[in-house]
């Protein structure tokens, strides 16, 4: 009955993440950028959303809590770390990679708040 419990929770938790992956994408596509993954995997990590704006490439973390600092903290070195290794190697499979600048971004995504984009976080 306890991993009944705890199986429920964690399928509510990973469909409240990608709802508010999507959100996300879409209030920064509302903002002009242009979604290029969600969701990106690879060998040394995921990112949540990678974005383009001109020339800028931004991948960006999302995180959905009820109070927005604690959105922000969930963010500790190993996840930015992690999120770096990743965009390293997408940006070593794109053929225009030399122009293009990058940035690490968080987005918030609060109940009953549309999210909060925190641009340069990390």
């Amino acid at each position: 009955m306890a991993q009944d419990d705890w199986s429920l929770k964690r399928r509510k938790a990973v469909r409240r993440g990608h709802f508010s992956e999507y959100l996300a994408a879409f209030f920064l596509f509302a903002k002009g950028y242009r979604i290029l993954a969600i969701r990106y995997r690879t060998r040394l990590g995921e990112i949540d959303i990678i974005a383009r704006k001109g020339d800028l490439a931004v991948f960006v973390e999302v995180k959905a809590r009820r109070v927005e600092q604690e959105a922000i903290d969930a963010v500790g070195f190993a996840a930015q770390r992690r999120i770096r290794a990743a965009s390293d190697l997408w940006l070593a499979r794109r053929a225009d990679a030399a122009r293009l600048s990058q940035r690490y971004d968080i987005v918030t995504v609060l109940p009953g708040r549309l999210p909060r984009h925190f641009p340069d976080a990390f």
